[in-house]
């Protein structure tokens, strides 16, 4: 699943590349995938129309288009977005296509996971999954007393009350990963078992985590935004390498998507259920 580091790169790659540019053609190979609630027509509705500024929220691309029209993506698990030559053979997981003069923008989803709206601006209200997150991770504003504050009506375990988007927003399984490593906390430790002193290391290390992975993302990405970077982390699906901080061998455990990855030397505490 991409996360703030992924979407913030790939906001800025293509803020450079197409914001003001106008949409000449568009195809939907399996249009379904878009739930429009500002034209019967998504296909004939969007050409014309010309790029704004793309914003993120927390998990959420919002690509604004002339004429009160906003494409909002959440592009779960598999989802991606492409930027290409129009000439490049298109993937058979192509689900649509925006194209300018020279380019084109694919959605490209594996297991038809993403969650695509085209809306009218005033319409930004009826995507629930937008209502119902928590501040951005990254928000400058962000305070400690707010994170605590948004901690408290959660009991269970901290990976999933974060990674949930309630009390932050934008952060998935593998940053939940990473930042618990980076605090030393356990990720199956309970919200309520955690000391303040844990707390503000765990606060801490959010927007630390996050802004070192996207310096790095920044740097490895591009162009092929559709393409996930995550061999440098530290934890994540790194079980039985030796943890960076002490040596010891990272435990994981979890199928498919859903891995947890944690060092048990450094991140003690917590029951693990088999």
């Amino acid at each position: 699943m991409p996360e703030i580091p992924d979407l913030e790169v790939i906001r800025e790659f293509l803020n450079e590349r197409i914001a003001g540019q106008e949409i000449v053609r568009a195809e939907a190979p399996k249009p379904w995938i878009v739930r429009s609630l500002a034209a019967d027509d998504f296909l004939s509705d969007v050409v014309g129309r010309t790029f704004g500024r793309i914003l993120r929220k927390g998990k959420d691309l919002l690509f604004p288009l002339s004429g009160d029209r906003v494409l909002v993506a959440n592009l779960m698990l598999t989802g991606r977005f492409q930027y290409t030559e129009p000439s490049t053979r298109p993937s058979k997981r192509v689900f649509f296509l925006l194209g300018t003069e020279e380019m084109d923008l694919r959605y490209l989803d594996d297991k038809s996971m993403g969650r695509i709206n085209y809306v009218n601006t005033d319409q930004l209200g009826e995507i629930r999954r937008l209502q119902e997150q928590g501040p951005d991770a990254l928000d400058p504003d962000g305070t400690y007393e707010d994170f605590v504050e948004r901690l408290r009506p959660y009991t269970g375990e901290i990976k999933g009350v974060i990674a949930r988007g309630k009390v932050v927003a934008g952060i998935g399984n593998a940053y939940v990963d990473e930042i618990l490593w980076e605090a030393g906390v356990s990720p199956f430790r309970k919200r309520r078992s955690l000391s303040d002193d844990e707390l503000r290391s765990l606060f801490d290390a959010i927007p630390r985590v996050l802004n070192e992975a996207t310096d790095v993302v920044r740097e490895r990405m591009p162009p092929n935004i559709h393409v996930k970077v995550r061999d440098f982390l530290k934890v994540h699906r790194k079980g039985g390498e030796p943890c960076p901080r002490c040596g010891a061998s990272i435990s994981e455990i979890g199928p498919n998507q859903k891995i947890t990855s944690w060092c048990r030397a450094c991140q003690p505490g917590g029951l693990v259920r088999n």
